[in-house]
């Protein structure tokens, strides 16, 4: 019966691990592309990530100054128009 080949893997044992978290909370134990803090699957490789001028990221201005004083206006003008409503249904007539 023949053994197998004992491979040499100190060298990629005793290289950076990447830094990436997994879902379960701990951290990916797979070694760190040379001279980045990342496995290839975590963003290491040549070409991962995000694209440049990702228009994906761009904000859609819901929570903009502008129309969170809009909103905060509306909600002024609706609270104003209730107690009008309440006043009249209050007064005999």
């Amino acid at each position: 019966m023949m053994r197998p080949a004992r491979r040499n893997v100190g060298p990629m044992m005793a290289s950076a691990r990447c830094g990436a978290k997994t879902r379960s909370g701990g951290s990916c134990k797979s070694p760190a592309v040379a001279g980045k803090k990342r496995c290839r699957m975590h963003g290491g490789a040549p070409g991962s990530g995000a694209p440049r001028g990702n228009r994906n990221a761009v904000r859609h201005g819901r929570f903009t100054a502008e129309k969170l004083a809009e909103r905060r206006q509306m909600r002024e003008t609706l609270r104003r128009l209730a107690e009008v409503l309440a006043d009249v249904k209050s007064k005999p007539g």
